[in-house]
């Protein structure tokens, strides 16, 4: 029996009634999937059911890997690599469905990847993804919540996000000490146009970086208390991060563009 890595952030999901739930949320049939860390494969099989035309998974760990392959033999492509350094948009010429059981260690970081790095057009469909449930509720988190920040303005800048289910942890191996959520995400049609999303995450870490306090601060930092900007998109500097909501922080990046052109 494989042992899962603690270092990886291995919990396998073995709850079969779970696993029949993920693979019916959006067709499989005859479209391209990636899954993400199969790991001993438990998803992946649910997934070849519903035949798709064509299967691609990334694993890292290489024991992992070489039991797929055994596995599975030619039924799907199996890439042994870190996905956090592939690049997804020249790895795939057709869009593709994304099933993962993320990680916990690294999830933020993937989905932040992902998001960040979207050229003009959406490499992926759809994202079928599993994350710790207080990590999805920040994801899904609206404006003037306590889990509202900058995660959840980065997720919800380009897509939209549907909560499926939570899981309780004996639905996994090893049982994690949390529970966890099934997100859905799927490309809006219109969204605020940024030039250059590093900008974004730059915008929101300054004005996240001391959430409790006012806006003034993290505002005059970065605008030097431009008062035109402050009366275009009606912000009050007595509020705190949590208060303006996302649309607001997708202009203010526009605006922080526009003076840097």
């Amino acid at each position: 029996m494989i042992k899962p890595k603690k270092s990886l952030g291995q919990n396998f999901l073995i709850d079969e009634n779970i696993l029949e739930k993920i693979t019916n949320i959006t067709n499989i049939e005859n479209k391209i999937i990636l899954e993400i860390g199969p790991g001993t494969g438990n998803l992946t099989s649910y997934i070849l059911k519903k035949n798709p035309k064509k299967f691609f998974v990334i694993e890292k760990d290489n024991k992992l890997a070489t039991n797929l392959v055994n596995k599975f033999k030619d039924q799907l492509t199996i890439i042994n690599d870190d996905v956090l350094k592939i690049d997804e948009n020249n790895l795939f010429k057709d869009k593709v469905k994304v099933f993962g059981n993320l990680p916990y260690n690294i999830s933020t970081e993937i989905l932040s990847k992902w998001i960040i790095n979207l050229k003009d057009r959406f490499w992926f469909e759809c994202l079928v993804l599993m994350f710790q449930k207080e990590v999805a509720d920040r994801i899904i988190a609206e404006f003037n919540s306590s889990n509202y920040g900058r995660l959840s303005i980065i997720s919800n800048w380009k897509l939209n996000i549907k909560k499926i289910c939570d899981i309780k942890p004996d639905a996994f191996f090893p049982k994690p000490k949390i529970d966890s959520s099934l997100l859905y995400f799927y490309p809006k049609k219109n969204f605020v146009k940024i030039k250059d999303p590093n900008n974004l995450e730059q915008i929101t870490r300054i004005f996240f970086n001391q959430r409790r306090k006012m806006l003034k601060k993290p505002f005059n930092q970065i605008f030097n208390g431009d008062k035109r900007i402050l009366k275009k998109l009606k912000i009050d500097l007595n509020l705190r991060p949590q208060n303006l909501n996302l649309e607001t922080y997708y202009k203010l990046v526009c605006e922080y563009e526009n003076l840097r052109s």
